[in-house]
């Protein structure tokens, strides 16, 4: 018999929409959020890759399906909302994690890149959530929004390494923005948190790993990069009914880089 406890984390019937969700951290909380039995609407640029990773769920007995959209353009939000409603008939999680970033010195930084991180990982972010408060959310007042953010938004960046002012800007922002929607859209019972990883193996954080993962890991209390299940506990104690009286907070989820 299920306790009354795990089912705190029962997320059967729901539907997440998880962006950035064909790989890495959004992959890793997808599966989070399906092995508890969310449906997931999975949200990523390039059709291949979505359809690979959906492909992956169902292996796991996840119910999921691929969206492809741009969030860096304007007009894409309520198009994907409208896609995701006419497919499943509702939305009750948004996972806000694509993002992207782009490295040079902030004296040199080019306005073109300052641009397209800026207008992806806060515009495009603002613009979903947006979207889905308006069309899903509000209308059933109940709604929960987890915004990845990043440890690179609560700190200054290693002067040792190459600058990201736009990536840390941006997740500035994200962090922010999460307590400032958390605070207005209380009284409608919808909850907005976030995650702030550290280092994880990734396709964005490859290059950095690489020059300076032996640094990292030796400034890290737990000696080690996030793993491939670190996300998938804070994700879905934010997302279920477990986390229901939390909201507008930040959980960092760094092996303690952010403490020393």
């Amino acid at each position: 018999m299920t306790s009354s406890l795990a089912r705190l984390f029962e997320l059967s019937g729901r539907v997440a929409i998880v962006t950035g969700g064909s790989r890495g951290l959004g992959a890793q909380i997808a599966t989070a959020l399906g092995e508890y039995g969310a449906t997931i609407a999975l949200v990523a640029r390039k059709r291949e890759e979505l359809e690979l990773a959906v492909a992956d769920l169902a292996a796991r007995g996840i119910a999921a399906a691929a969206f492809p959209t741009d969030l860096g353009d304007e007009h894409a939000a309520p198009a994907l909302v409208e896609r995701a409603l006419e497919r499943f008939g509702r939305v009750d999680i948004l996972v806000n994690n694509a993002g992207a970033t782009w490295g040079a010195r902030a004296e040199d930084y080019p306005l073109e890149s300052w641009n397209k991180v800026i207008d992806l990982n806060v515009t495009g972010l603002f613009l979903l959530t947006q979207a889905v408060a308006r069309r899903a959310f509000l209308p059933q007042s109940k709604g929960v929004v987890l915004n990845v953010a990043s440890i690179e938004g609560l700190l200054g960046h290693h002067p040792d390494r190459l600058g990201t002012i736009a990536y840390n800007t941006s997740k500035g922002a994200v962090v922010n923005m999460t307590r400032a929607l958390a605070a207005e859209w209380g009284p409608h019972n919808i909850r907005v948190n976030a995650l702030a990883p550290g280092f994880f193996p990734s396709k964005m954080t490859a290059g950095t790993v690489v020059e300076y993962g032996e640094k990292i890991v030796a400034h890290t209390p737990l000696g080690k990069l996030g793993g491939d299940t670190d996300l998938m506990g804070p994700a879905l104690l934010l997302a279920s009914d477990a986390g229901g009286h939390i909201t507008g907070q930040v959980i960092v989820i760094d092996g303690g880089a952010t403490i020393i």
